[in-house]
């Protein structure tokens, strides 16, 4: 197997897992949360896809397809390209409204697809560019970024999982 056969199926599984986190939730589920400080299922569905979406663009030198594809619209927020949820405050957080299952499926679905055609067109090399980043040391390369990328959406997939049990009183089961 080969490393981009890697990240593509690590990237796939994210999909798979969402998935299946957010299969049959009604709108008070998506928009549900634990407590006023907490995210809700729908925000970190919307999060974990806008931060892939963000990073792989600027990997790639691309617009955003939040802007690009009008995704912002479908989810009736503007159309910044630096609306990820990144330093949202609870009061923020709380107002999200999230949009249909169907429509964060199909976002995350267009995110990944996008991703794993960008990881086909890499050459093992340019997984050693590094990045110009000088705030985080080591300075990351291109392939720890999708590395952590990867890492941070399963996070908040996992986060909605454990949401999702809690809204429902049990625990979440994967099958």
């Amino acid at each position: 197997m080969e490393w981009n056969d890697l990240l593509s199926d690590g990237y796939n599984r994210i999909v798979d897992v969402l998935e299946r986190v957010l299969n049959g939730l009604t709108q008070d589920d998506l928009n549900w949360q634990p407590h006023p400080d907490c995210n809700s299922i729908g925000w970190l569905a919307w999060h974990l896809t806008r931060q892939q979406d963000a990073q792989i663009s600027s990997l790639m030198g691309e617009e955003q397809l939040w802007t690009k594809d009008e995704w912002h619209a479908k989810f009736n927020r503007p159309g910044d390209p630096r609306d990820i949820g990144f330093g949202n405050t609870p009061e923020q957080v709380a107002a999200f409204e999230s949009p249909e299952v169907d429509t964060l499926l199909d976002y995350n679905r267009a995110v990944v697809e996008r991703s794993k055609g960008y990881f086909n067109a890499l050459s093992k090399s340019d997984l050693d560019r590094e990045l110009d980043e000088t705030r985080f040391q080591p300075i990351p390369t291109v392939g720890v970024r999708l590395v952590s990328i990867m890492d941070d959406s399963v996070l908040h997939a996992g986060q909605a999982a454990y949401v999702r049990g809690l809204r429902q009183g049990r625990g979440w089961q994967r099958y």
